[in-house]
């Protein structure tokens, strides 16, 4: 099956603009198939204390300066912006993008980031889930052009909103990022036409059975969600050493005191043997984190030389 698809994740912290918005061309001009920041104001890798660019203004600036790629947050933080506010968002970057907006959306997790710019946060998780359960169907009924309602008693007031023009896309798509089995899952399964989860092989193996669970319950074709999962920070080289060394450096560059561990870091057969046993659960959208300074060599090597290697699986 020759229909691995490959994302490019450019982290919009401990960088600057010209930096960032060339990283997301050069994704677009290699081929990529998607193009994601994350929805954050503070760096969340690292010491927080640092430069940080806003994930709805990049994107936006991504879409006017790129032709192919599909571009979205990894994922937008719910509580920080009303679901009307979003539909409408996703949609006129639809209209910039000229149809390849996606929508991604979480419940959202960085408590100290919210606190300190003022956003109101919730008692917890699960109330921050509930509030996520409620904005989905609103979006979903805006990008549908449904004139949706909230229901009495939701966090939310909108009323028989309106969404013109609608987007390009007859269907844009929704992402939910998260692997919250008992409520995150069951809103994929109801809501998602792409999920994101991450961690090791084990991880999403375990998840992908509670999604599949979920979509049996609520009688969802699970073949209608597009798997993808995030693969780490992407370093290639041909010598381990080279690619370790590089990997250190980048991670230092964001003030982070321990780098991540089993990273897709090394040679070519290297990153694509870590990354076999994901496509072999049929999660076939693999997702690269690229931090400052978004090395263009791993970028490129992982298209043109790690993908072929796992089509050919």
């Amino acid at each position: 099956m020759n229909d691995i698809k490959l994302g490019a994740l450019c982290w919009n912290q401990y960088t600057d603009w010209p930096s960032l918005l060339e990283a997301g061309i050069r994704a677009d001009r290699l081929g990529y198939d998607s193009l994601w920041t994350w929805d954050h104001l503070y760096p969340i890798v690292g010491d927080p204390h640092g430069p940080n660019y806003e994930g709805w203004l990049t994107i936006t600036a991504w879409a006017a300066r790129t032709e192919h790629v599909r571009i979205g947050l990894m994922v937008g933080a719910n509580p920080y912006r009303e679901p009307t506010l979003v539909a409408k968002m996703a949609t006129t970057l639809d209209h910039i993008s000229g149809g390849r907006a996606i929508l991604g959306i979480g419940a959202a997790w960085f408590e100290d980031e919210a606190r300190d710019f003022g956003f109101e946060f919730g008692s917890g998780f699960p109330e921050r889930l509930r509030w996520l359960r409620q904005a989905l169907p609103i979006m979903r009924g805006m990008l549908d052009g449904t004139e949706p309602s909230a229901p009495e008693g939701s966090r939310y007031r909108a009323s028989h909103v309106r969404n013109d023009p609608l987007p390009v896309q007859p269907h844009l798509p929704i992402c939910i990022g998260g692997s919250g089995e008992q409520v995150t899952l069951k809103l994929v399964a109801q809501y998602a036409d792409m999920n994101n989860v991450g961690g090791t092989v084990e991880d999403v193996r375990r998840k992908e059975q509670v999604l599949l669970q979920h979509c049996e319950a609520v009688g969802r074709d699970p073949g209608e969600i597009e798997r993808t999962t995030g693969i780490g920070a992407v370093i290639i080289r041909d010598d381990r050493a080279e690619a370790e060394r590089l990997f250190r450096e980048a991670f230092q560059r964001n003030r982070v005191a321990r780098a991540w561990t089993n990273q897709p870091v090394g040679t070519v057969e290297d990153v694509a043997e870590h990354l076999a046993p994901y496509v072999e659960l049929g999660y076939r959208h693999l997702i690269g984190a690229f931090p400052a300074v978004y090395d263009e060599e791993s970028m490129t090597r992982l298209v043109r030389e790690v993908r072929p290697l796992l089509e050919r699986g």
